[in-house]
């Protein structure tokens, strides 16, 4: 896979089992990627475990969860982390 090296900062790039890490190699490219990346990843996964990774992950900011929505074409209350955020309201800014 051709990603930009940037995004796996914290890891060591070359030794990186892309299989094993699948789905945190899909959320860390889909948080910080860009438009390139994420293409590489769905080409390279699939978008059937991309849409799993993303949907059953615990955190996204709701920004990646509009992206993904837009680009695996599904809902907003597909994504756990959407259904849990919406029965944890936060508190109201004044």
């Amino acid at each position: 896979m051709n990603l930009n090296r940037a995004l796996f900062w914290d890891v060591d790039f070359d030794q990186l089992d892309w299989e094993k890490y699948a789905h945190w190699v899909i959320v860390r490219v889909f948080e910080r990627g860009d438009v390139e990346d994420i293409r590489q990843v769905r080409r390279h996964y699939g978008d059937a475990e991309v849409k799993q990774a993303l949907t059953k992950t615990k955190w996204l900011p709701l920004n990646i969860i509009y992206l993904a929505c837009a680009v695996l074409d599904n809902n907003l209350t597909d994504y756990r982390c959407y259904r849990e955020a919406q029965s944890n309201p936060q508190h109201w800014i004044y």
